[in-house]
């Protein structure tokens, strides 16, 4: 079994305590947020480090269109990376509306109607 990352690691997230509602509602949209930020961050470093790698110089191997396209293979993975922070953004939101779907009675309690019996007369 893998060891829970520490308080420190992800302090937006170790530091909720699953006590109620508002907890999953907060843990959902702190989660949200991070991975949203993850995800532009990973898009910004994916383009920066392009820039970088595509115009190295002072080796023969790094010369030329294929430099570019070993660049392009190593950047991809990041771009790959930040589609899954976005989804795991989009997921944070699917996370907390099936929380809802499945304890909303629990949450919400409303007293339960009475079906009205069906009227043969004025149908």
């Amino acid at each position: 079994m893998a060891d829970r990352p520490n308080a420190s690691t992800v302090p937006e997230l170790s530091g909720i305590e699953f006590d109620g509602h508002a907890a999953v509602h907060a843990y959902a949209e702190a989660a949200r947020k991070l991975f949203r930020t993850i995800a532009q961050e990973l898009g910004f470093s994916a383009e920066e480090l392009y820039a970088v790698l595509s115009h190295q110089k002072g080796h023969p191997l790094l010369a030329g269109v294929d430099v570019r396209l070993r660049a392009r293979r190593v950047c991809r993975r990041l771009e790959r990376m930040e589609q899954l922070a976005a989804g795991a953004s989009v997921e944070a939101v699917h996370f907390y509306r099936e929380f809802q779907r499945q304890f909303d009675e629990a949450i919400h309690p409303q007293a339960r109607r009475q079906p009205r019996p069906f009227d043969f007369d004025n149908h």
